[in-house]
């Protein structure tokens, strides 16, 4: 990308079709926060007084292929902070400190709060921290977000307690995430049929997060027991593709009979197709609880006492060979939202007024989710 050929730099102006817009930054250091915050950018469509861009903070070759894919405009981190944003949306907090306008930062999992004890790179003896925690959000004194987005009530009282000063800007929108599941449940035919799932199939998806604490290294042979019995989609977390590669992990499971789905998207659209989910500590294994799934749980290790994991291993059984083992959990859903099927409406109304321009008159798109490719 040319930098002079943007409307930003010098003459600018000049080179815009469409002049005179709101600037808006999507900062996307990871596939994890790019694919969260592409929930986002349907709220900003049809507006012709909003201009999107979206940069990379760091080099990294699946991120930068993943913005690529997108479409958007793209304009490097160095530039980006040249020039002031109307509005910046981020889902970590990483930057966020060095943020060029007023940003949004939505949790890039079910959840603002961890359900890990500690940050994985500190190491076992590390104080345990969770996501809300001072030492996250506060930087040089100040909270430098002016929009903290959270999913549910209690995360609000938790950050009522170990942040206070980040209360003014705290935002309990529920999960968009979720909510588009949710409005997906009707289209799960087409979605197993997208997947080459027949009629009388039964399909598991193995969902897995990442590190040596996942169903995805603790349990590999399920990759290969489960297909003998039931078609099986692989759900991996997109840091396993980043950090070993994309031809890597199709060697590993090479020998397995099982569909292996992209890091980008389709993960949701599996979810909600599925028979049963076994799953582990991550996100996945939360939101496909919450929209429903039977579930059963192939590892989940020492993890946040009262978190959506914890509640999952307290609820879920181990799988033990038996696929008519596995359960569905009533009620998760409301543990992981508190403003169910409200959040493109919260959301849309946030960034507005930190773009400082009237909300679009049209009604908030609540879209299903794309199919696997």
């Amino acid at each position: 990308m040319n930098w002079f050929t943007t409307p930003l730099g010098a003459g600018g102006a000049h080179r815009a079709t469409v002049p005179g817009c709101r600037r808006v930054l999507v900062v996307v250091p990871s596939v994890v926060a790019g694919t969260r915050l592409l929930d986002l950018l349907p709220l900003l469509d049809g507006d012709f007084r909003v201009q999107t861009y979206f940069t990379q903070p760091e080099p990294d070759e699946s991120t930068a292929r993943f913005i690529r894919a997108v479409g958007g405009l793209v304009v490097p981190w160095e530039m980006a902070l040249q020039h002031e944003f109307d509005l910046v949306l981020a889902a970590s907090y990483r930057f966020v400190e060095k943020a060029p306008g007023p940003v949004l930062v939505l949790p890039h999992g079910a959840g603002a709060v961890k359900s890990r004890q500690r940050v994985r790179a500190a190491g076992s003896g590390a104080r345990p921290v969770h996501g809300l925690d001072r030492q996250m959000l506060v930087r040089d004194g100040r909270v430098p977000a002016s929009a903290i987005v959270l999913s549910h009530d209690d995360e609000l009282r938790l950050l009522a307690r170990s942040c206070p000063e980040a209360l003014p800007a705290a935002v309990v929108a529920g999960d968009i995430c979720l909510d588009r599941m949710r409005a997906s449940l009707p289209f799960r035919e087409q979605y197993r049929r997208a997947l080459g799932v027949g009629p009388g199939d039964t399909l598991v998806t193995i969902s897995s997060t990442w590190t040596a604490e996942s169903a995805f290294f603790r349990c590999p042979e399920l990759y290969r027991e489960l297909p003998t019995t039931a078609r099986v989609a692989a759900v991996l977390h997109p840091n396993i593709w980043a950090v070993h590669g994309e031809w890597q992990v199709r060697s590993w499971l090479a020998n397995c009979d099982v569909i292996v789905i992209p890091p980008e998207e389709g993960w949701r659209a599996t979810v909600v197709a599925s028979d049963v989910v076994v799953g582990d500590f991550g996100s996945t294994t939360a939101y496909a609880a919450a929209v429903g799934a039977r579930m059963l749980l192939a590892t989940c290790p020492d993890v946040r006492r009262g978190s959506l994991a914890d509640k999952l291993r307290e609820a879920v059984p181990r799988y033990a060979g038996d696929l008519t083992d596995a359960v569905r959990v009533p009620g998760f859903a409301e543990l992981v939202s508190s403003r169910l099927d409200q959040s493109g409406a919260i959301l849309r109304a946030t960034m507005y007024r930190l773009l400082g321009i009237p909300e679009p008159a049209h009604a908030v798109p609540v879209s299903p989710v794309p199919h696997a490719r």
